[in-house]
């Protein structure tokens, strides 16, 4: 992992990477969940390349945006060029379309996909660090779609009762989750008083697509010196940055054609000019 703090001229070039990247991976096996990737991908460049430090644990809990994470690995130098270039989502690649189990790939603690599993995971990491004396923050991106799941506020009652003040969850609030709107499928709203409720420490992230606001939230959430375990409420786009995309259920699952994926690319090299 890349221990420097990177400039936001930086991280723009290095999102730019790997958004083509990733479009090219969708592509190539005609795969879906793009729109899924597509919203966190600012997230974890921003986790990766100006947060994280060496000890430093993730782990994503929405795990269908996986392609989004293994670009950003590659880019982080925990897996290769070599690895990243075998067919994701195939037989016999170690890109599965859901992180892999078992320590199959650099950089990926624990599998995950069955929303409402990561923030568990992570808590557990968290609190090892009680007995390792490890100064290690571990950070667990999860869904509104996780937020549905009972085992995510188990994990959330844990980590504040614990008070694993180096726990961050960072929530990739985009609204629209696999059955249609978040708020027809299960209305989560006031999201930020239900996570104060369990005793975190909540910051919002008014564009979750934009370094600085995440920066700004990051920022906030340090100044306050809390034993308490911490939270972030992205507010993101579903299939951020390619228009046709964008807030659209249809993208969850579908492959780009190849005036799709033209139309795509075109988008990115105009916005990252």
């Amino acid at each position: 992992m890349k221990t420097y703090k990177s400039s936001k001229n930086n991280l723009k070039k290095t999102k730019h990477e790997c958004l083509v990247t990733m479009l090219n991976m969708y592509k190539k096996v005609q795969a879906g969940h793009i729109g899924s990737s597509l919203s966190c991908l600012d997230i974890l460049v921003y986790l990766y390349f100006s947060r994280m430090e060496k000890n430093d644990e993730f782990i994503l809990s929405k795990g269908h945006a996986a392609a989004a994470l293994y670009t950003v690995l590659e880019k982080a130098g925990k897996i290769t060029k070599e690895e990243l270039n075998t067919y994701y989502n195939t037989n016999g690649t170690v890109l599965a379309a859901h992180p892999p189990c078992c320590g199959k790939l650099n950089g990926v603690t624990f599998g995950t996909g069955s929303l409402g599993h990561g923030l568990s995971l992570a808590t557990g990491l968290a609190l090892s660090t009680k007995f390792t004396k490890k100064k290690t923050n571990v950070y667990c991106v999860i869904s509104e779609g996780d937020c549905n799941e009972g085992s995510t506020w188990e994990a959330a009652l844990f980590a504040a009762h614990h008070k694993l003040q180096n726990l961050t969850v960072i929530i990739d609030n985009n609204k629209i989750q696999a059955f249609g709107k978040s708020s027809d499928v299960i209305n989560l709203e006031s999201l930020k008083k239900k996570w104060e409720a369990f005793n975190f420490e909540v910051v919002v992230a008014k564009n979750g697509n934009d370094f600085e606001s995440l920066s700004e939230s990051f920022e906030k959430l340090d100044s306050l010196k809390s034993l308490k375990p911490k939270c972030i409420i992205a507010e993101t786009t579903k299939g951020n940055g390619v228009s046709y995309m964008e807030n659209t259920i249809e993208w969850h699952y579908l492959p780009m054609n190849d005036e799709q994926f033209e139309s795509a690319i075109n988008q990115i090299k105009k916005n990252y000019a």
